[in-house]
């Protein structure tokens, strides 16, 4: 029996959830419950459960459409990137912790970029581009009004309390823009694979 990638990318992401869970848990305290509200802040937690969704419905047969397949992968390799460029530095995990990060930040993004290259449909064009920036938009909604009503910040470039207004809009105003030229690379990618 041949094991397929979705079925792969989904476990990895499972397990990597879990370990989050569990390290998180041993980092925070607190219940289940409240360990999980502090996960469902980061954008990395949130991508991540879109992409073991999504595997899921591949595993159970259902295809992923091509915008979806390919803002979903825009997603996942923001998650990377910013990660390894922006916020990696600043701490460094062990034991469960650090195994939770290289599934969520480095193995479910490589996974999914390979998904997406060979397997995934790719007819797709600009008119996609507004849906693929979608969900970074409504994550970043959702982070500063649950910034501001409670004061947690998933990320420091977010802390409007730290950093002030105006440069937290230049910072995800950079992000935009990388959001968006990775998109167009993408597509780009997409055009010649359809050929």
């Amino acid at each position: 029996m041949r094991i397929r990638l979705p079925f792969v990318i989904l476990c990895t992401a499972l397990v990597a959830l879990a370990l989050q869970v569990r390290a998180s848990q041993a980092l925070l305290g607190g219940t289940l419950v409240e360990t999980l509200w502090q996960m469902a802040g980061y954008f990395t937690i949130l991508t991540n459960l879109g992409v073991a969704a999504v595997m899921l419905a591949e595993v159970a047969g259902r295809r992923t459409s091509a915008r979806l397949a390919g803002g979903l992968t825009l997603s996942i390799l923001m998650v990377a990137l910013i990660y390894h460029l922006l916020l990696a530095g600043l701490w460094r995990p062990t034991g469960l912790a650090w195994w939770a990060d290289q599934g969520l930040h480095t193995a479910v993004p490589a996974l999914v970029l390979i998904w997406w290259l060979g397997q995934a449909p790719k007819r797709v064009g600009l008119r996609d581009l507004p849906l693929w920036l979608a969900w970074p938009s409504i994550y970043l909604a959702y982070a500063l009004v649950r910034g501001l009503a409670t004061g947690f910040w998933p990320y420091p470039f977010l802390d409007v309390g730290a950093l002030g207004w105006a440069r937290v809009a230049g910072i995800v105003a950079i992000i935009t823009l990388a959001f968006a030229a990775l998109a167009l690379v993408m597509l780009l990618l997409a055009r010649r694979s359809v050929r």
